[in-house]
């Protein structure tokens, strides 16, 4: 078996996989600044909702937090943005998904809270792009998957036209 014939179809998945991640890396909803300490102020950003059909509404979830926060001005770059004192607030990451005046979803972001006068210790809590390498490292199973049942095909088939 030559060996373009298994590389082809793996180097096809890797390509679909390289030209599909960037979609899934790109937000509809966004938060500035992502990290914030304690009482800090964040301005989230529902980029595709229109103003003409109402106001968006930011769904924030966290360690403290479940509570809705409606849009209060046009965005300059386009969109609805609303903005989020974070007094209180318990230290850690929180999600916010975005819903438009029409009833269609944004996307999501998320933020992290911090103590005032530094970054948390502790390093990385784990949410820096772990959805991104999961469908990339899914991606790539599957090519090689599929590389390894057309390689078995294809001897098993050279095996029978032999006997």
């Amino acid at each position: 078996m030559k060996a373009t014939q298994v590389l082809v179809p793996v180097a096809s998945g890797i390509a679909l996989g390289a030209l599909l991640l960037p979609g899934t890396a790109l937000a509809d909803t966004t938060v500035s600044p992502s990290t914030t300490p304690v009482g800090g102020t964040v301005v989230l950003t529902a980029t595709n909702c229109n103003p003409n059909s109402g106001d968006a509404i930011f769904h924030v979830t966290g360690p403290d937090r479940d509570q809705n926060v409606r849009s209060t001005t046009a965005a300059a770059s386009g969109g609805l943005s609303a903005e989020l004192f974070t007094a209180g607030f318990t230290l850690g990451t929180y999600t916010v998904a975005a819903t438009c005046g029409d009833g269609t979803p944004d996307g999501s972001a998320t933020f992290t809270v911090t103590p005032i006068g530094g970054a948390q210790a502790g390093g990385r809590d784990g949410t820096g792009g772990g959805g991104t390498l999961a469908v990339g490292a899914t991606l790539l199973v599957t090519s090689l998957g599929g590389a390894v049942i057309l390689a078995r095909r294809r001897r098993h088939a050279a095996q029978a036209a032999t006997l």
